[in-house]
């Protein structure tokens, strides 16, 4: 659940305010706006290397075991499996693309020079890895109170000063759900009459239009 600023806070308005304000920045236990929870993965010689799992460390398809302080790539038939790469990109999530809208979590890799690398470049670039758990539960999924992004189906509750965070629709939260997003638009105005606040969702429909419950 999106209790913390590592839990996807949207900055949202009524519908009677006259702007929405823009999303609120996450510290390092959760992702930047937008983009959730995260992990910053520290890369050693030894996972640099991606364990002979594949070109790249934690490409598309492949697998990670959850840990305390970092991630390591493990067989996706391993017992150690715990999640599945979905996405990949270079940089940062501040300028590559969003991830898929039922990610569950975003590992946040540190770039790393080394000896030798899966490439053969001497380096492991910084990047992220949009991941999706095995097993459920699946927080990125609509009504499920967590992932990076907020989408058509979340649920959220006011937590003041003009804010809004997710919570499960199920009730199942630490807060009971108080709106939900029905609808993703353009403009406020494409919004139906019954929308009671706009969630800022980012993408090429920024606009949520949510109802109360």
């Amino acid at each position: 659940m999106r209790e913390k600023c590592s839990a996807g806070v949207v900055c949202v308005l009524t519908a009677l305010l006259a702007a929405l304000l823009t999303g609120c920045t996450q510290s390092a236990a959760g992702g930047e706006s937008g983009e959730g929870p995260r992990a910053t993965v520290p890369v050693s010689p030894s996972t640099g290397r991606a364990s002979g799992f594949g070109a790249v460390f934690l490409a598309v398809d492949e697998c990670s075991s959850f840990g305390k302080a970092s991630f390591t790539e493990v067989p996706c038939t391993s017992e150690r499996a715990a999640a599945r790469v979905v996405a990949r990109h270079d940089g940062t999530t501040a300028d590559g693309p969003p991830c898929p809208a039922t990610t569950d979590f975003v590992l946040h890799i540190s770039a790393q020079s080394q000896i030798s690398d899966e490439d053969g470049d001497g380096a492991v670039p910084q990047g992220y890895a949009c991941m999706r758990n095995l097993e459920p539960p699946h927080p990125g999924d609509p009504g499920g109170g967590g992932g990076p992004r907020t989408i058509v189906g979340d649920c959220v509750y006011g937590s003041g000063g003009g804010q809004v965070r997710e919570t499960p629709c199920d009730g199942t939260g630490a807060r009971k759900p108080q709106y939900q997003v029905m609808k993703a638009v353009a403009e406020r105005a494409q919004c139906p009459l019954s929308t009671a606040l706009y969630v800022q969702l980012g993408g090429p429909q920024p606009v949520g239009c949510a109802r109360p419950l």
